[in-house]
């Protein structure tokens, strides 16, 4: 099985993706309908909200702009991976770290949305060691709307996770992630790799 069979998102028989809309056909939209205004609110769909403005020809709807493990409650600290670099490009870069065995920690990403509303994020990877897969993870990350002065970008903590420990789970591993949405836009897709330590 590859990487790509992996990282393919699990389908909800039954849910349909709704019809793209732009964000002033969703302010537009059903004004009287409460439970909606609640929903559009909540995305930050408020009349006068100030939206971050786009660096000219960039076409990405969503920029992950850094990840990192945090480690809660433990003398260890964070492992922060900038995915960004000064003038706003996504960074081409090999992304490796250590982390002890035991040690609890809690993966992190940051991100902004520009364009258009983003309707179910998610965040998957697929971890392998000698080639075999060990783990697979699909975070389901939300619906965003493009950033605001107020709100300059999203973070999503996940939950906590203890790393594996003994002689046959500590090494090297390497893994794949992808953030892809509900219409199956992949927004980003890196490998990385990552070594379990005594």
């Amino acid at each position: 099985m590859s990487h790509d069979d992996d990282l393919v998102p699990e389908t909800i028989e039954g849910y349909n993706v709704g019809e793209k809309k732009t964000i002033a056909e969703y302010a537009k939209l059903d004004a009287e309908d409460e439970s909606l205004a609640k929903w559009k609110a909540s995305l930050g769909i408020t009349p006068g909200a100030s939206v971050v403005p786009v660096k000219p020809g960039d076409k990405r709807t969503v920029v992950i702009t850094e990840m990192g493990l945090e480690f809660p409650d433990q003398n260890i600290a964070p492992i922060r991976i900038n995915l960004e670099d000064a003038n706003g490009n996504t960074l081409d870069k090999e992304i490796k770290f250590s982390i002890k065995e035991k040690s609890v920690y809690q993966l992190y990403v940051r991100f902004r949305v520009q364009h258009e509303i983003i309707t179910g994020l998610k965040y998957l990877h697929s971890v392998k060691k000698a080639g075999i897969r060990v783990d697979k993870v699909e975070e389901p990350l939300g619906s965003y709307a493009p950033n605001t002065t107020d709100k300059p970008y999203y973070e999503r903590k996940f939950p906590e996770v203890e790393a594996p420990s003994g002689m046959l789970a500590r090494g090297n591993y390497s893994a794949t992630t992808k953030f892809i949405d509900d219409d199956r836009t992949v927004h980003l897709q890196f490998n990385w790799s990552f070594q379990i330590t005594k």
